[in-house]
């Protein structure tokens, strides 16, 4: 959620290419691993680029605003009924 959320507030996000973030972020964010800090590094780097900054603050935006409250409630509920 951290993620999408920063998205949804127009900030570009670097986020570890572990567990599910990739899926969630997809290619709106920088996706580095979180233990190799020369990533980390690069990352940083290139957001002080601010065509780069842009360009995920643009994707950020459009990628957040496929996520909802909503429709999450909605599917959640149709797997908690599938399950019962």
């Amino acid at each position: 959620m951290p993620i999408l959320e920063a998205m949804a507030c127009g900030t570009p996000v670097i986020t570890s290419n572990l567990s599910s973030l990739p899926e969630v972020a997809g290619d709106a964010a920088i996706l580095i691993d979180p233990y190799q800090v020369e990533e980390i590094a690069d990352a940083l780097q290139m957001m002080l680029k601010a065509e780069v900054r842009s360009k995920f603050r643009a994707a950020g935006l459009a990628r957040s605003s496929l996520f909802c409250w909503e429709k999450t409630g909605r599917e959640t509920t149709a797997i908690l009924k599938k399950l019962s």
